[in-house]
């Protein structure tokens, strides 16, 4: 596993990296972001803070970012403070794929959630996202609900223990 360092508060160099991965995705014909919605006028909310918005580094390289929140509201509903963090648009550089990057970015918040007396890392995508899907299990994360939609598609909702 890879030594990763979290650092906070990075809007423009987590949006540089979603759109790099997002760019990539779309080219090997992934259901990935567009562009647009990679904006912080789109990305920053009452519940994804500028200081939310994180880059992980290996030995002062930039290898992925992501958005880790204190709520969800929208998936998750209202839980108590400090149960959990979100864990949002997670992206690893290509440079860095296929080397459990994923793995390495959990464990890195895992301990950051110890140390804060945080119970559990939780995400959703859309369940139809195989690769997806297969990375965040492999990780160990585990699907914990599913919300269906009228128009036929589905979110799964995943958390781990921490």
């Amino acid at each position: 596993m890879e030594n990763i360092e979290i650092c906070y508060c990075k809007v423009h160099e987590a949006i540089s990296v979603m759109k790099e991965v997002a760019e990539w995705g779309r080219n090997k014909g992934f259901k990935v972001w567009l562009d647009e919605w990679l904006t912080p006028e789109e990305l920053i909310t009452e519940e994804a803070k500028p200081q939310y918005f994180c880059i992980g580094k290996v030995n002062d390289e930039i290898a992925c970012a992501f958005i880790l929140q204190n709520s969800d509201v929208m998936y998750w509903g209202n839980r108590p403070a400090k149960e959990a963090v979100y864990l949002h648009k997670l992206c690893v550089r290509r440079e860095f794929a296929h080397r459990g990057m994923t793995k390495s970015i959990v464990e890195a918040i895992r301990t950051e959630c110890r140390n804060n007396g945080i119970k559990y890392i939780r995400l959703d995508t859309g369940l139809d996202e195989k690769v997806v899907r297969k990375i965040y299990l492999r990780a160990g994360f585990r699907i914990v609900d599913i919300i269906d939609y009228d128009n036929g598609n589905s979110l799964a909702l995943y958390e781990m223990e921490v």
